[in-house]
């Protein structure tokens, strides 16, 4: 494990490391998500998840005196395929400390303050770290190399879309939370635990079916060994990873935010779909199904509910992808789904060293959404 310091100005410091240290653990375990009237919650799981990055995570924190203020994840891998492979840093875990969060007049604050031009150039080159991904110790990432750097956010978010313009991402495409419900899951009996031997199958299934789609990687398909097929006559009609997960919800938007958060957990079966203590619910990832057959994913995620023990499921889907409009109108989704109104998400993206061709590939291409990295 290592944490080097790569900027230091008059008591302010960034530090970056391989681990998530004490500090950087107490941050995140009580950050919340999200944006004054977005959806607003905060993350369980986090240091399994953590784990789970194993050595290709990268943190970036700002120390104030050494005591740590803030904090930042990068994580590694090789996405997509073809024309849309690359070495790629996913941005996530953004938190800081309650003290140095804006409240909704930022944008106020920021006009009438002017600061010094030294700290002025502090934020700069502290900004510019996320344009460099060289600066973050990754094995076999260099300075000359193609690179894509990318980050989710929320539509709602103008403080955060208004950061990373500042650095440089564009924005790309949006993506749109699908959700799937039963107040009674019953299993079906086509549906199975993928097995090891079924492995190497799937995962070509998987290659092709997003082949066309930018920023897939199967690294985390199986997280947890517990990727479900549903099976017909041998064949293998669709998949899913199923990962348990649990927020704890603050806020919701709109009027169904205020019935999801007022009234459902009072209400007899509802409140099995949503309670905003302890939202528990399954993220369903690397989502396969044969062409033709997606009326079939409804009773592959009920059964993998009634498995799991969970009413929900959620999964994140580029809203222009062929994934999409199959779901929306071949797959009967359930309640929850018919009363979420979540704003949309954005791909903000940083190409590195890339040409104007090379980047248009990522404009015409529908964008995987990694649930894992949601989780």
């Amino acid at each position: 494990m290592f944490e080097k310091s790569i900027l230091d100005f008059h008591g302010l410091e960034v530090r970056v490391s391989d681990h998530a240290n004490e500090g950087i653990m107490d941050i995140l375990n009580h950050a919340v998500q999200g944006s004054e009237g977005g959806m607003r919650f905060s993350l369980r799981n986090i240091a399994s998840r953590i784990e789970a990055y194993r050595d290709q995570i990268r943190f970036v924190s700002l120390y104030k005196k050494n005591k740590i203020t803030g904090t930042v994840g990068a994580c590694f891998r090789i996405s997509g395929q073809g024309a849309l492979r690359y070495p790629s840093t996913y941005i996530r875990y953004l938190a800081f400390q309650s003290t140095y969060q804006s409240d909704i007049n930022w944008r106020k604050r920021e006009k009438a303050v002017i600061k010094p031009e030294s700290d002025y150039s502090f934020k700069q080159k502290t900004l510019e770290i996320f344009s460099k991904p060289y600066l973050l110790e990754l094995p076999d990432v260099y300075e000359k190399d193609k690179h894509i750097m990318y980050a989710f956010v929320e539509s709602m978010n103008e403080r955060l879309k208004n950061l990373v313009n500042q650095i440089g991402y564009e924005y790309i495409i949006s993506f749109l939370t699908v959700a799937f419900s039963r107040f009674s899951p019953k299993p079906d009996n086509r549906v199975s635990k993928l097995s090891e031997k079924e492995k190497p199958e799937m995962q070509n299934l998987l290659l092709d079916f997003y082949s066309k789609y930018s920023f897939f990687t199967t690294e985390y398909s199986f997280y947890g060994n517990n990727y479900y097929i549903l099976k017909e006559e041998g064949e293998i009609i669709a998949g899913t990873c199923a990962i348990p997960a649990s927020n704890k919800v603050y806020d919701v938007p709109g009027i169904w935010g205020w019935v999801m958060m007022k009234v459902l957990p009072d209400t007899p079966y509802f409140r099995r779909l949503f309670r905003p203590g302890e939202f528990r619910y399954l993220v369903f990832d690397s989502i396969y199904c044969k062409k033709g057959r997606e009326a079939v994913l409804a009773n592959l995620f009920e059964s993998v509910c009634a498995t799991e023990g969970f009413n929900t499921g959620l999964t994140w889907i580029d809203d222009r992808s062929d994934l999409f409009d199959r779901i929306r109108t071949g797959v009967k989704m359930g309640a929850l789904n018919r009363m979420l109104n979540a704003k949309p998400g954005l791909v903000y993206t940083k190409f590195i060293n890339l040409t104007e061709e090379e980047k248009n590939c990522f404009y015409d291409a529908p964008a995987y959404i990694s649930g894992f990295d949601f989780s």
